[in-house]
């Protein structure tokens, strides 16, 4: 970590008001997403969860709201320059839609890393996309330079007091929608969701808890929250593309400082477990940047409360989401795969599947290969995928195996 200099930075003076201007502006536009209670997640936690899926936004990210709310009050002088704008992926489009539907051209610069269905989708919303560096400040610094290269208008994914504003209005449907909420969950990235939502629901009832979410690789903000002093990350480690954020903002920071009660941190491991459980028990499609806050429920210190999870984005590839639900099949149990050595005599394949058929576990794929045995003119190598009922049912099988004499060695 690295600390940051502050000593030039405007005051972030973000009011409710504030937030319930950007609401007129962009109420037209942006949905309304609404709460779903999650029975699930309430009895992991020992908390009453609800999810406010903002995967299910215009754009499939909350980005729209910021972007929206920020363009709509441009003076028309900067509207005819253009704008220009850094992004991972979901504010390039939240800045795109936008633009395209005030009129306004825009020029988006994305790190060369971007998953392409947030590339393509960018492109098709009207945009130019600039493909620059590997993470997100890269590709901010190059927005700058065309900035002031184009002369156009920059639009800041986060550390913009209108941006932050425009976030705030999903506190605002929140406590509407569940007025004695306890506690909202927000991802953080360079932290304005958080920046926005903390001003207009601690406003509203000071009571509230905020609790912020990052991933163990890539946690500037919450480093920089514990210490008091804004520190930039020197490296950053994660599948959360969208929170890949190096260097937190200097006026979200202060808000944060203000008004967030706690920041955790999460595993990638907890993300792709928590995006496979939000696709399989509510049919939601979340990024792991999105899911982020799900993944921080078993780090909350109180139980019995109405907590809200916001799912920030639902922008992920197909290639991505295999991936990620291959290693939550994994992870809870749900996939089995083990090798065996076996003998090279008749009847010893039906016995392995006999054994497994008795356990109700489902074969998916076998590999039953001579040539893989050390010793293979005894013995036979078989490598077996099974689809199981969580982690207790595995040792249920690996024990009936070993009672049959089989000793096996588990791949995943």
């Amino acid at each position: 970590m690295k600390e940051m200099l502050t000593l030039e930075t405007e005051e972030a003076h973000l009011t409710l008001e504030d937030v319930l201007e950007a609401r007129k502006r962009i109420k037209d536009i942006c949905i309304d997403t609404e709460l779903i209670y999650s029975s699930e997640y309430s009895l992991e936690s020992g908390n009453e969860v609800y999810i406010k899926p903002e995967n299910l936004q215009i754009t499939g990210a909350f980005k729209l709201r910021g972007a929206l709310n920020k363009i709509s009050k441009l003076s028309e002088d900067n509207k005819k320059k253009g704008l220009i704008a850094s992004s991972a992926g979901n504010h390039a489009q939240g800045v795109a839609y936008a633009a395209n539907k005030l009129g306004i051209k825009a020029t988006i610069v994305m790190p060369e890393t971007t998953p392409l269905i947030k590339v393509q989708a960018t492109k098709n919303y009207g945009a130019e996309v600039v493909l620059k560096g590997k993470v997100y400040d890269e590709a901010y610094e190059e927005a700058k330079r065309l900035e002031k290269e184009k002369g156009y208008t920059f639009i800041h994914p986060f550390d913009d007091l209108d941006v932050m504003a425009g976030q705030g209005t999903i506190a605002l449907e929140i406590i509407e929608k569940l007025k004695d909420v306890d506690a909202i969950v927000v991802p953080i990235g360079g932290g304005g969701l958080i920046s926005g939502i903390s001003v207009a629901a601690k406003s509203i009832n000071p009571n509230i808890k905020i609790i912020g979410v990052q991933a163990d690789g890539a946690n500037p903000m919450k480093y920089s929250f514990d210490t008091g002093k804004l520190t930039s990350a020197e490296d950053i480690d994660t599948i959360a593309d969208g929170a890949a954020v190096k260097n937190p903002g200097k006026l979200t920071f202060q808000v944060v400082k203000k008004y967030v009660d706690e920041i955790v941190t999460v595993s990638d491991q907890q993300l792709m477990e928590d995006v496979y459980i939000l696709l399989e028990k509510h049919k939601l499609v979340a990024e792991a940047t999105g899911a982020m806050s799900l993944a921080a429920l078993s780090k909350l210190k109180f139980k019995n409360k109405k907590v809200v999870c916001l799912i920030s984005g639902g922008n992920i590839d197909v290639v991505t989401m295999s991936a990620l639900l291959n290693h939550g099949l994994v992870s809870r149990g749900r996939i089995f795969c083990f090798s065996v050595k076996l003998k090279d005599t008749p009847g010893q394949l039906l016995q392995i599947s006999k054994i497994l058929a008795e356990k109700s576990a489902n074969i998916i794929k076998l590999d039953h290969n001579q040539f893989k045995a050390i010793d293979r003119l005894k013995h036979v190598a078989l490598e077996v995928t099974v689809e199981t009922n969580g982690h207790d049912h595995i040792e249920e099988i690996i024990k009936s195996l070993n009672e049959h004499g089989y000793n096996i060695d588990k791949v995943y």
